[in-house]
Protein backbone atom coordinates (compact mmCIF):
# COMPACT_ATOMS: atom_id res chain seq x y z
CA UNK A 1 0.00 0.00 0.00
CA UNK A 2 1.52 3.38 -1.00
CA UNK A 3 2.07 5.87 1.84
CA UNK A 4 -0.50 8.29 0.43
CA UNK A 5 -3.18 5.65 0.97
CA UNK A 6 -2.35 5.12 4.62
CA UNK A 7 -3.74 6.81 7.71
CA UNK A 8 -1.81 6.39 10.96
CA UNK A 9 -3.77 6.74 14.21
CA UNK A 10 -1.48 7.41 17.20
CA UNK A 11 -2.62 6.91 20.78
CA UNK A 12 -0.42 7.38 23.86
CA UNK A 13 3.34 7.48 23.44
CA UNK A 14 6.45 7.82 25.59
CA UNK A 15 6.80 10.96 27.70
CA UNK A 16 8.17 13.82 25.64
CA UNK A 17 8.11 14.86 21.97
CA UNK A 18 8.87 11.50 20.34
CA UNK A 19 5.36 10.81 18.97
CA UNK A 20 5.05 14.33 17.56
CA UNK A 21 8.37 13.98 15.73
CA UNK A 22 7.33 10.58 14.42
CA UNK A 23 4.05 12.02 13.15
CA UNK A 24 5.90 14.77 11.29
CA UNK A 25 8.10 12.24 9.51
CA UNK A 26 5.16 10.01 8.61
CA UNK A 27 3.39 12.99 7.04
CA UNK A 28 6.44 13.68 4.88
CA UNK A 29 5.93 10.29 3.24
CA UNK A 30 2.48 11.44 2.09
CA UNK A 31 0.57 9.53 4.76
CA UNK A 32 -2.16 11.06 6.91
CA UNK A 33 -1.59 11.17 10.66
CA UNK A 34 -4.04 11.68 13.55
CA UNK A 35 -3.30 11.69 17.27
CA UNK A 36 -5.90 10.99 19.98
CA UNK A 37 -5.11 12.72 23.28
CA UNK A 38 -6.50 11.72 26.65
CA UNK A 39 -5.04 14.47 28.86
CA UNK A 40 -3.27 17.83 28.70
CA UNK A 41 0.13 16.10 28.64
CA UNK A 42 -0.82 14.46 25.34
CA UNK A 43 -1.96 17.84 23.97
CA UNK A 44 1.17 19.74 25.06
CA UNK A 45 3.45 17.21 23.40
CA UNK A 46 1.40 17.27 20.16
CA UNK A 47 1.42 20.99 19.23
CA UNK A 48 0.62 20.51 15.56
CA UNK A 49 -2.50 19.62 13.55
CA UNK A 50 -4.33 16.31 13.53
CA UNK A 51 -5.16 16.22 17.24
CA UNK A 52 -8.43 14.79 18.57
CA UNK A 53 -9.19 15.20 22.27
CA UNK A 54 -11.05 12.42 24.05
CA UNK A 55 -13.02 13.93 26.94
CA UNK A 56 -15.64 11.24 27.54
CA UNK A 57 -15.67 8.61 30.30
CA UNK A 58 -13.27 5.78 29.47
CA UNK A 59 -16.02 3.20 29.11
CA UNK A 60 -17.03 5.17 25.99
CA UNK A 61 -13.58 4.71 24.44
CA UNK A 62 -14.20 1.44 22.50
CA UNK A 63 -17.20 2.96 20.72
CA UNK A 64 -15.31 6.19 19.99
CA UNK A 65 -12.25 4.32 18.77
CA UNK A 66 -14.32 2.12 16.48
CA UNK A 67 -16.02 5.19 15.01
CA UNK A 68 -12.70 6.96 14.45
CA UNK A 69 -11.27 3.97 12.64
CA UNK A 70 -14.28 3.98 10.32
CA UNK A 71 -14.59 7.73 9.75
CA UNK A 72 -10.88 8.34 9.25
CA UNK A 73 -10.19 5.23 7.20
CA UNK A 74 -7.44 4.19 9.57
CA UNK A 75 -4.95 1.68 8.15
CA UNK A 76 -2.34 1.73 10.92
CA UNK A 77 -2.53 1.97 14.73
CA UNK A 78 0.54 3.26 16.60
CA UNK A 79 1.04 3.07 20.36
CA UNK A 80 3.57 2.73 23.17
CA UNK A 81 2.98 -0.47 25.10
CA UNK A 82 0.06 -2.81 24.51
CA UNK A 83 -1.37 -3.52 27.95
CA UNK A 84 -2.91 -0.26 29.21
CA UNK A 85 -6.71 -0.58 28.83
CA UNK A 86 -7.20 2.04 26.10
CA UNK A 87 -4.46 0.41 24.02
CA UNK A 88 -5.61 -3.17 24.55
CA UNK A 89 -9.15 -2.22 23.51
CA UNK A 90 -7.89 -0.40 20.41
CA UNK A 91 -5.72 -3.36 19.42
CA UNK A 92 -8.69 -5.73 19.55
CA UNK A 93 -10.67 -3.41 17.29
CA UNK A 94 -7.74 -2.98 14.91
CA UNK A 95 -7.17 -6.72 14.53
CA UNK A 96 -10.84 -7.28 13.75
CA UNK A 97 -10.53 -4.73 10.93
CA UNK A 98 -7.18 -5.93 9.58
CA UNK A 99 -5.45 -2.71 10.66
CA UNK A 100 -1.68 -2.94 11.11
CA UNK A 101 -0.65 -2.46 14.75
CA UNK A 102 2.72 -0.84 15.46
CA UNK A 103 3.95 -1.21 19.06
CA UNK A 104 6.88 0.71 20.55
CA UNK A 105 8.48 -0.26 23.84
CA UNK A 106 11.65 0.32 25.80
CA UNK A 107 14.45 -1.72 24.29
CA UNK A 108 14.77 -5.40 25.06
CA UNK A 109 18.49 -4.60 24.90
CA UNK A 110 18.23 -1.21 26.59
CA UNK A 111 19.46 1.42 27.15
CA UNK A 112 21.01 1.85 23.69
CA UNK A 113 18.15 0.42 21.66
CA UNK A 114 14.36 0.71 21.62
CA UNK A 115 11.86 -1.93 20.53
CA UNK A 116 9.61 -1.79 17.48
CA UNK A 117 7.24 -4.71 16.84
CA UNK A 118 3.94 -5.49 15.16
CA UNK A 119 0.81 -6.61 17.05
CA UNK A 120 2.33 -6.94 20.55
CA UNK A 121 5.35 -6.64 22.81
CA UNK A 122 6.83 -8.38 25.85
CA UNK A 123 4.62 -11.38 26.67
CA UNK A 124 2.54 -10.69 23.52
CA UNK A 125 5.60 -10.49 21.25
CA UNK A 126 6.11 -12.88 18.38
CA UNK A 127 9.46 -13.69 20.01
CA UNK A 128 7.59 -15.78 22.58
CA UNK A 129 6.85 -18.43 19.93
CA UNK A 130 10.12 -18.34 18.00
CA UNK A 131 12.76 -20.94 18.81
CA UNK A 132 16.49 -20.37 18.80
CA UNK A 133 16.82 -22.84 15.91
CA UNK A 134 14.39 -20.77 13.80
CA UNK A 135 16.42 -17.68 14.57
CA UNK A 136 19.65 -19.41 13.61
CA UNK A 137 18.13 -20.44 10.29
CA UNK A 138 17.25 -16.82 9.53
CA UNK A 139 20.67 -15.56 10.59
CA UNK A 140 22.37 -17.97 8.20
CA UNK A 141 21.45 -15.50 5.44
CA UNK A 142 22.98 -12.54 7.29
CA UNK A 143 26.66 -11.64 7.07
CA UNK A 144 27.07 -8.78 9.55
CA UNK A 145 29.02 -8.71 12.78
CA UNK A 146 27.34 -7.87 16.07
CA UNK A 147 27.55 -4.16 16.89
CA UNK A 148 29.63 -2.73 19.67
CA UNK A 149 27.73 -1.18 22.56
CA UNK A 150 27.88 2.65 22.42
CA UNK A 151 30.36 4.26 24.79
CA UNK A 152 27.82 6.54 26.50
CA UNK A 153 25.00 5.83 28.95
CA UNK A 154 21.32 6.14 28.09
CA UNK A 155 18.69 8.85 28.50
CA UNK A 156 17.76 8.39 32.19
CA UNK A 157 17.93 12.07 33.17
CA UNK A 158 15.88 13.10 30.13
CA UNK A 159 13.42 10.29 30.89
CA UNK A 160 12.90 11.65 34.41
CA UNK A 161 12.59 15.23 33.18
CA UNK A 162 9.98 14.46 30.52
CA UNK A 163 8.08 12.24 32.95
CA UNK A 164 7.86 14.99 35.57
CA UNK A 165 6.82 17.57 32.95
CA UNK A 166 4.21 15.26 31.43
CA UNK A 167 2.54 14.45 34.75
CA UNK A 168 2.65 18.11 35.71
CA UNK A 169 0.74 18.95 32.53
CA UNK A 170 -1.75 16.14 33.17
CA UNK A 171 -2.42 17.48 36.68
CA UNK A 172 -2.75 21.07 35.40
CA UNK A 173 -5.30 20.01 32.78
CA UNK A 174 -7.52 18.00 35.07
CA UNK A 175 -10.58 20.22 34.52
CA UNK A 176 -10.36 19.99 30.75
CA UNK A 177 -9.89 16.19 30.86
CA UNK A 178 -11.75 15.37 34.06
CA UNK A 179 -12.69 11.87 32.84
CA UNK A 180 -9.08 10.81 32.28
CA UNK A 181 -7.97 7.87 34.41
CA UNK A 182 -4.28 6.86 34.41
CA UNK A 183 -3.48 3.23 33.69
CA UNK A 184 -1.63 3.00 37.01
CA UNK A 185 -3.11 2.91 40.51
CA UNK A 186 -1.82 6.30 41.70
CA UNK A 187 -3.46 9.60 40.90
CA UNK A 188 -1.87 11.98 38.42
CA UNK A 189 -0.88 14.32 41.26
CA UNK A 190 0.84 11.50 43.11
CA UNK A 191 2.68 10.43 39.94
CA UNK A 192 3.88 14.01 39.40
CA UNK A 193 5.16 14.33 42.96
CA UNK A 194 6.99 11.02 42.72
CA UNK A 195 8.64 11.98 39.42
CA UNK A 196 9.64 15.37 40.79
CA UNK A 197 10.96 13.95 44.07
CA UNK A 198 13.01 11.31 42.26
CA UNK A 199 14.48 13.94 39.94
CA UNK A 200 15.43 16.23 42.85
CA UNK A 201 16.81 13.38 44.99
CA UNK A 202 19.20 12.12 42.33
CA UNK A 203 22.33 13.60 44.02
CA UNK A 204 21.44 12.04 47.39
CA UNK A 205 20.61 8.68 45.86
CA UNK A 206 23.88 8.74 43.94
CA UNK A 207 25.84 9.03 47.19
CA UNK A 208 23.81 6.25 48.85
CA UNK A 209 24.36 4.04 45.82
CA UNK A 210 28.12 4.56 45.77
CA UNK A 211 28.44 3.72 49.46
CA UNK A 212 26.34 0.55 49.12
CA UNK A 213 28.16 -0.58 45.97
CA UNK A 214 31.57 0.01 47.54
CA UNK A 215 30.64 -2.11 50.56
CA UNK A 216 29.60 -4.98 48.31
CA UNK A 217 32.60 -4.82 46.00
CA UNK A 218 35.04 -4.50 48.92
CA UNK A 219 33.33 -7.20 50.99
CA UNK A 220 35.13 -10.07 49.32
CA UNK A 221 32.12 -12.39 49.50
CA UNK A 222 30.44 -14.31 46.63
CA UNK A 223 27.01 -12.87 45.87
CA UNK A 224 23.92 -13.45 43.76
CA UNK A 225 22.11 -10.51 42.19
CA UNK A 226 18.33 -10.02 42.25
CA UNK A 227 17.31 -7.56 39.54
CA UNK A 228 14.19 -5.67 40.59
CA UNK A 229 11.57 -4.08 38.37
CA UNK A 230 8.95 -1.40 38.79
CA UNK A 231 5.86 -2.92 40.34
CA UNK A 232 3.67 -0.72 38.13
CA UNK A 233 5.53 -1.62 34.92
CA UNK A 234 3.45 -3.38 32.27
CA UNK A 235 5.80 -6.36 31.96
CA UNK A 236 5.47 -7.04 35.71
CA UNK A 237 1.72 -6.42 35.96
CA UNK A 238 0.65 -8.28 32.84
CA UNK A 239 3.27 -11.02 32.47
CA UNK A 240 4.26 -11.94 36.03
CA UNK A 241 2.99 -14.63 38.44
CA UNK A 242 3.36 -12.22 41.38
CA UNK A 243 0.67 -9.85 42.63
CA UNK A 244 3.27 -7.46 44.03
CA UNK A 245 7.01 -6.92 44.21
CA UNK A 246 6.83 -7.89 47.88
CA UNK A 247 5.78 -11.40 46.82
CA UNK A 248 8.87 -11.65 44.62
CA UNK A 249 11.14 -10.43 47.44
CA UNK A 250 9.69 -13.05 49.78
CA UNK A 251 10.23 -15.92 47.34
CA UNK A 252 13.80 -14.91 46.50
CA UNK A 253 14.92 -14.45 50.10
CA UNK A 254 13.28 -17.73 51.16
CA UNK A 255 15.00 -19.59 48.31
CA UNK A 256 18.33 -17.97 49.10
CA UNK A 257 18.09 -18.82 52.81
CA UNK A 258 17.26 -22.44 52.00
CA UNK A 259 19.73 -23.17 49.21
CA UNK A 260 22.68 -20.75 49.07
CA UNK A 261 25.97 -21.68 50.74
CA UNK A 262 26.40 -20.02 54.11
CA UNK A 263 29.17 -17.66 52.97
CA UNK A 264 27.21 -16.37 49.94
CA UNK A 265 25.34 -13.05 49.97
CA UNK A 266 22.29 -11.72 48.11
CA UNK A 267 22.15 -8.25 46.53
CA UNK A 268 18.89 -6.61 45.48
CA UNK A 269 19.39 -4.01 42.75
CA UNK A 270 16.49 -1.54 42.39
CA UNK A 271 15.30 -0.26 39.02
CA UNK A 272 16.90 3.10 38.05
CA UNK A 273 13.41 4.68 37.97
CA UNK A 274 12.28 3.30 41.32
CA UNK A 275 10.43 6.15 43.04
CA UNK A 276 9.62 4.87 46.50
CA UNK A 277 5.97 3.97 45.97
CA UNK A 278 6.89 0.45 47.16
CA UNK A 279 8.83 0.28 50.50
CA UNK A 280 11.52 -2.04 49.15
CA UNK A 281 14.25 -1.56 51.73
CA UNK A 282 12.08 -2.01 54.88
CA UNK A 283 10.51 -5.11 53.33
CA UNK A 284 13.89 -6.61 52.40
CA UNK A 285 15.16 -6.04 55.94
CA UNK A 286 12.04 -7.60 57.45
CA UNK A 287 12.25 -10.70 55.25
CA UNK A 288 15.99 -11.10 55.83
CA UNK A 289 15.40 -11.10 59.59
CA UNK A 290 12.52 -13.55 59.21
CA UNK A 291 14.69 -16.07 57.32
CA UNK A 292 17.83 -15.61 59.41
CA UNK A 293 20.02 -14.04 56.68
CA UNK A 294 20.02 -10.43 57.83
CA UNK A 295 23.78 -9.82 57.53
CA UNK A 296 23.93 -11.44 54.07
CA UNK A 297 21.31 -9.39 52.20
CA UNK A 298 22.05 -5.98 50.63
CA UNK A 299 20.11 -3.31 48.73
CA UNK A 300 21.41 -0.93 46.04
CA UNK A 301 19.22 1.95 44.88
CA UNK A 302 19.26 2.24 41.09
CA UNK A 303 22.38 3.10 39.11
CA UNK A 304 24.24 1.08 36.52
CA UNK A 305 23.87 -2.67 36.59
CA UNK A 306 27.23 -3.58 35.03
CA UNK A 307 29.32 -2.90 38.13
CA UNK A 308 27.35 -5.40 40.17
CA UNK A 309 26.92 -8.00 37.43
CA UNK A 310 30.64 -8.19 36.70
CA UNK A 311 31.34 -9.97 40.02
CA UNK A 312 28.02 -11.77 40.56
CA UNK A 313 27.69 -15.56 40.67
CA UNK A 314 24.16 -15.60 39.24
CA UNK A 315 21.13 -13.40 38.68
CA UNK A 316 17.42 -13.68 39.45
CA UNK A 317 14.57 -11.55 38.08
CA UNK A 318 10.88 -11.74 37.23
CA UNK A 319 11.12 -10.82 33.54
CA UNK A 320 13.26 -7.68 33.44
CA UNK A 321 15.00 -6.94 30.16
CA UNK A 322 18.10 -6.37 32.31
CA UNK A 323 18.31 -10.15 32.64
CA UNK A 324 19.90 -10.12 29.21
CA UNK A 325 22.90 -8.28 30.60
CA UNK A 326 23.48 -11.29 32.84
CA UNK A 327 23.22 -13.67 29.90
CA UNK A 328 25.61 -11.54 27.86
CA UNK A 329 28.18 -12.14 30.62
CA UNK A 330 27.47 -15.87 30.69
CA UNK A 331 25.89 -15.74 34.17
CA UNK A 332 23.28 -18.29 35.23
CA UNK A 333 19.84 -16.64 35.16
CA UNK A 334 16.53 -17.62 36.75
CA UNK A 335 13.32 -15.90 35.64
CA UNK A 336 9.70 -16.23 36.78
CA UNK A 337 7.43 -14.24 34.45
CA UNK A 338 6.91 -14.41 30.70
CA UNK A 339 10.00 -12.92 29.06
CA UNK A 340 10.96 -12.72 25.41
CA UNK A 341 14.42 -14.09 26.24
CA UNK A 342 13.31 -16.96 28.50
CA UNK A 343 14.47 -19.69 26.13
CA UNK A 344 15.38 -23.11 27.58
CA UNK A 345 18.85 -22.94 26.04
CA UNK A 346 20.00 -20.15 28.31
CA UNK A 347 17.52 -19.52 31.15
CA UNK A 348 17.39 -21.93 34.11
CA UNK A 349 14.17 -23.61 35.22
CA UNK A 350 15.63 -24.99 38.49
CA UNK A 351 13.74 -24.61 41.78
CA UNK A 352 15.07 -21.45 43.39
CA UNK A 353 16.86 -23.09 46.33
CA UNK A 354 18.58 -25.49 43.94
CA UNK A 355 19.51 -22.60 41.66
CA UNK A 356 21.20 -20.70 44.49
CA UNK A 357 23.04 -23.88 45.53
CA UNK A 358 24.36 -24.88 42.07
CA UNK A 359 22.92 -22.87 39.16
CA UNK A 360 22.85 -24.24 35.61
CA UNK A 361 25.05 -22.23 33.28
CA UNK A 362 23.54 -20.81 30.07
CA UNK A 363 24.43 -21.84 26.53
CA UNK A 364 26.21 -18.61 25.65
CA UNK A 365 26.43 -19.42 21.94
CA UNK A 366 22.66 -19.84 21.80
CA UNK A 367 22.17 -16.54 23.61
CA UNK A 368 24.51 -14.67 21.25
CA UNK A 369 22.53 -16.00 18.29
CA UNK A 370 19.32 -14.85 19.96
CA UNK A 371 20.79 -11.40 20.62
CA UNK A 372 22.01 -11.16 17.04
CA UNK A 373 18.49 -11.97 15.82
CA UNK A 374 17.03 -9.14 17.92
CA UNK A 375 19.59 -6.64 16.61
CA UNK A 376 18.72 -7.62 13.05
CA UNK A 377 14.99 -7.16 13.62
CA UNK A 378 13.18 -5.32 16.42
CA UNK A 379 15.98 -3.46 18.26
CA UNK A 380 16.64 0.00 16.84
CA UNK A 381 19.52 2.23 17.83
CA UNK A 382 18.30 5.42 19.48
CA UNK A 383 16.01 6.54 22.26
CA UNK A 384 12.73 8.30 22.98
CA UNK A 385 13.95 10.90 25.44
CA UNK A 386 17.05 12.71 24.12
CA UNK A 387 17.20 14.77 20.92
CA UNK A 388 20.13 12.72 19.63
CA UNK A 389 18.37 9.45 20.42
CA UNK A 390 15.23 10.59 18.58
CA UNK A 391 17.24 11.59 15.50
CA UNK A 392 18.89 8.18 15.34
CA UNK A 393 15.60 6.41 15.75
CA UNK A 394 13.78 8.43 13.10
CA UNK A 395 16.40 7.57 10.48
CA UNK A 396 15.34 3.93 10.70
CA UNK A 397 11.82 3.51 11.96
CA UNK A 398 9.65 5.16 9.29
CA UNK A 399 10.85 2.78 6.59
CA UNK A 400 10.18 -0.17 8.89
CA UNK A 401 6.65 1.07 9.58
CA UNK A 402 5.94 1.44 5.86
CA UNK A 403 7.19 -2.07 5.10
CA UNK A 404 4.46 -4.63 4.34
CA UNK A 405 6.20 -7.15 6.63
CA UNK A 406 7.15 -6.94 10.26
CA UNK A 407 10.90 -7.07 11.04
CA UNK A 408 10.81 -10.68 12.23
CA UNK A 409 8.95 -11.94 9.16
CA UNK A 410 11.29 -10.10 6.82
CA UNK A 411 14.35 -11.81 8.25
CA UNK A 412 12.69 -15.24 8.54
CA UNK A 413 11.62 -15.08 4.88
CA UNK A 414 14.97 -13.75 3.70
CA UNK A 415 13.55 -10.48 2.36
CA UNK A 416 15.17 -8.13 4.91
CA UNK A 417 17.63 -5.56 3.66
CA UNK A 418 20.86 -4.63 5.46
CA UNK A 419 20.27 -2.95 8.80
CA UNK A 420 22.24 0.28 8.77
CA UNK A 421 21.55 0.90 12.44
CA UNK A 422 24.02 -1.85 13.29
CA UNK A 423 26.87 0.38 12.18
CA UNK A 424 27.18 2.70 15.15
CA UNK A 425 29.14 5.63 13.76
CA UNK A 426 29.57 8.24 16.50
Amino acid sequence: MPPASRHFLLLQGPHGPWFHRLGQHLRRTGARVTRVGFNLGDRVFWPGPGYIAFHDPQDCWPETCDRLMTDLGVTDLVLYGDTRPIHAQAIRLARARGITVHVFEEGYLRPYWVTYERNGSNGHSRLMDLTVEEMRGALARVDLDLPEVPATWGDMRQHMFWGALYHGCVAAGFRAYRNFRPHRALTVGQEFRLYLRRFLMMPVHRIERRIATRRIRNGGFPYHLAILQLEHDASFRAHSPFASMTDFLAEVIAGFAKGAPGHHHLVFKAHPLEDGRVPLLPEIRRLARLHGVRGRVHFVRGGKLAQLLNDARSAVTVNSTAGQQALWRGLPLRTFGAAVYAKPEFVSSQPLAEFFAAPDRPDTRAYRDYRHFLLETSQLVGGFYSARGRRRLLRQVVDLMLSPEDPYQSLLQGTAGPRQQLRLVR
